[in-house]
């Protein structure tokens, strides 16, 4: 039954012999003119077009998108900072991690690893960022009583054995030149050292050596592991060989989180928090890693903005384990951006070795930041340890259980048994050559560094036994009785 009233809000129906086209419209009661919705979602889009930081500048996705062929920075810090805030904070990161751990002290002279890449090109602005700023102090400064850190670059030339033609690499190594020599003063000397550098042979005996080493190694994952070993090794030959204090790299926070992974496959559990530091004093020549906190879409987008020349050389795609654990870590980052960022976290909490901080000196700065990281950290002091023993193949911490088994000495060196036996778990399996007689060729192929480092090794090992069973043992006044 219905009212036929047009007046009636019980909501009860109509008469049917009302047509449809006689009812008005139904309308929600708070609903707002369609141009005063839109002017609400006009002002919400301006408001989220708006740098977060200043409150002032568009932000980077919003810049790019108004201009024509722009490039698309809508995802992360794109969409929330405008281009100067996003570069203030990612110097800031820089920054930070250089000053709180004292990475570099006005006494330096720092040797930058460049491969030409995104990451290795951001570190060497940056760097030179802060070189600028301590020249300029100390013009300023009238008694200038701290000088100003030394900056040198170095690009390892793998062209002995990567596929890479001599053209295309004179080519690169000629558009490095001109990155280099493009920054302001003060002037930084550019080194072009290649791998085979680490033997101190002729230059063709020593390239036919290191391609028969490389060769020897069966497994693609070891091979690739043994390459990013030598280019240490030839950074570290070129900072002592021309008086540097400090080895920078571009290690990212994404390069972090594949190592991570990586490492964890590999069976390297125990030596993987010295590698994710942000210093590494392991080495003679310390190595810094600035750039930790930092993700390589945040590097990419600021070589975009700034229009950072970059050179890609050697940037084949990587195979075995590291290219299976890239490309994990390449479909984690698409689905969740803080995928690389936690992955760095959650193994940042294992503790640092001793060798991760910078060994102390007179500078008092250096020594507040280093006592500030140890209670940090909780790490004991160095002399409260026992010497560590390295892998003398990937250059890993080593536990003490690991030696003592198989030592043998052999005219006052090591025999290749025991170099082998000295070895991390990884290397024994996916370095080193299964056959005891192709065992004894690969050692005599090794770079004479990495065979003194293993008979240092073999003479710690047997050291640290003799303190654990010294009291055991008879002395010679007990053994005469």
């Amino acid at each position: 039954m219905a009212c036929n009233s047009g007046n009636c809000q019980s909501g009860c129906y109509r008469d049917s012999s009302v047509g449809a086209e006689d009812q008005p419209p139904l309308t929600k009661k708070n609903e707002a003119p369609s141009d005063v919705v839109g002017g609400r979602r006009s002002t919400e889009q301006l408001d989220n077009d708006i740098c977060l930081k200043c409150k002032v500048n568009r932000t980077i996705a919003a810049a790019a998108a108004s201009s024509e062929g722009g490039a698309d920075f809508s995802g992360g810090d794109g969409g929330r900072f405008c281009a100067d805030c996003f570069r203030s904070n990612l110097f800031g990161k820089f920054r930070l991690a250089v000053t709180a751990n004292a990475m570099i002290s006005p006494s330096d002279n720092v040797l930058v690893a460049f491969s030409g890449g995104t990451c290795s090109r951001v570190a060497l602005q940056f760097i030179h960022e802060m070189q600028s700023k301590a020249q300029k102090n100390y013009n300023a400064s009238r008694d200038r009583a701290l000088p100003v850190f030394g900056v040198g670059v170095a690009f390892i030339d793998e062209k002995a054995i990567s596929a890479v033609s001599s053209d295309e690499l004179d080519r690169a190594i000629e558009e490095m030149k001109l990155i280099v020599s493009d920054l302001a003063p003060p002037v930084k000397q550019f080194h072009v050292v290649p791998t085979e550098a680490i033997y101190s042979l002729k230059a063709g005996d020593a390239k036919d050596r290191l391609n028969e080493l490389i060769n020897a190694v069966s497994d693609v994952t070891g091979k690739e592991d043994l390459l990013e070993h030598f280019r240490m090794l030839s950074l570290q030959k070129i900072a002592i060989e021309n008086g540097y204090t400090k080895v920078l790299l571009g290690t990212c926070t994404s390069r972090i989180a594949c190592h991570v992974l990586e490492a964890t496959v590999k069976g390297r559990g125990y030596s993987l928090a010295a590698d994710i530091q942000y210093v590494d004093a392991r080495w003679k020549i310390p190595v810094v890693l600035p750039l930790r906190d930092c993700p390589i879409h945040e590097l990419n987008m600021l070589c975009s903005l700034e229009s950072l020349m970059t050179v890609e050389v050697f940037s084949g795609t990587r195979a075995g384990i590291n290219g299976l654990i890239s490309s994990f870590v390449k479909l984690l980052q698409e689905e969740n951006p803080s995928r690389e960022s936690t992955i760095m976290r959650t193994a940042g909490k294992l503790t640092p070795f001793h060798f991760n901080r910078m060994p102390e000196d007179d500078d008092y700065n250096g020594q507040v930041a280093s006592r500030r990281r140890q209670k940090k950290y909780n790490l004991k002091t160095k002399d409260a340890l026992p010497p560590e023993s390295f892998c003398p193949i990937c250059n890993s911490p080593l536990k003490i259980s690991t030696f003592g088994n198989s030592i043998s000495f052999d005219n006052g060196k090591t025999s290749p048994n025991a170099i082998g036996a000295a070895c991390c778990a990884s290397c024994q399996f996916q370095v080193l050559p299964k056959d005891p007689s192709s065992l004894e060729h690969f050692i005599s192929l090794l770079p004479p560094s990495m065979v003194s480092q293993a008979e240092d090794g073999d003479r710690l090992s047997q050291r640290q036994l003799r303190e654990q069973i010294e009291d055991c043992l008879f002395s010679d006044n007990e053994y005469g009785t």
